[in-house]
């Protein structure tokens, strides 16, 4: 098993929005968290990479006891985030933002083999090392947000919400290059609105309401649950 939640509990002020989390990931799998927003969903990917700190509970990856490792230190031990907003920074270079990413990892001195893998997932990318990054358009833009995720050479994603806001041909390649990158031996957690295309792509599901796991099964078996689409899931 590689990432291991026991049942967390996490605060924003007095606010308890975790309550008695578990979940589990185990390696190889494309793992999904549905759920209305405001359910918990991004809070669980927080806190797991140590961003919002859980208050009790634990947390395991790769049988280590990650629940109060700096995020830093969590990166470095093999878990990428790649956050709803994306986070891009203005100003600087689709490349700059690439070297930013690398700060922080183990492959910081790698920074050429890093982009040539990158850009075998997005070629369109190489070809606009030198552009402002916030000048590139939406779906680009969530490109190199999970090309920053990739060039920590993750065992582990943290996927959050990555087709917000794009045209359904971009949701479609997105999920095409989540595939790819489990294909290639990366575990996905993925924080999804558009449940059919992450639910048709993942193996398992858990579905999040009110801070709670609700339920949990194959994802196939979510998709089909009529009650669970209709108790937890429709707008």
């Amino acid at each position: 098993m590689l990432l291991k939640i026991e049942n967390i509990n996490t605060y924003y002020g007095l606010s308890h929005v975790l309550q008695d989390v578990s979940l589990e990931v185990n390696k190889n799998e494309i793992v999904t968290l549905v759920g209305r927003n405001g359910a918990g969903k991004t809070t669980t990917l927080k806190s797991i990479l140590g961003i919002t700190p859980v208050r009790s509970g634990k947390i395991s990856f790769n049988g280590e006891d990650i629940s109060s490792l700096p995020t830093h230190l969590a990166v470095q031990r093999g878990i990428s985030y790649v956050p709803e907003e994306r986070r891009i920074i203005p100003g600087l270079s689709v490349l700059e933002n690439i070297k930013l990413a690398l700060l922080k990892s183990k492959n910081r001195n790698r920074l050429q083999e890093m982009i040539e893998k990158i850009s075998q997932y997005f070629p369109v990318l190489t070809k606009r090392l030198t552009q402002e990054a916030s000048s590139l358009s939406g779906g680009e833009q969530q490109m190199l947000a999970i090309a920053r995720g990739l060039v920590t050479d993750p065992e582990l994603m943290l996927i959050d919400e990555p087709t917000e806001g794009l045209m359904p041909i971009l949701v479609e390649l997105i999920a095409e290059i989540i595939q790819t990158i489990h294909r290639e031996g990366v575990t996905v957690l993925l924080v999804e609105q558009n449940m059919e295309m992450a639910l048709s792509i993942s193996h398992r599901a858990y579905v999040m309401d009110e801070g709670r796991i609700q339920s949990f099964g194959p994802a196939k078996e979510i998709l089909a649950d009529e009650e669970i689409q209709r108790r937890y899931l429709s707008v």
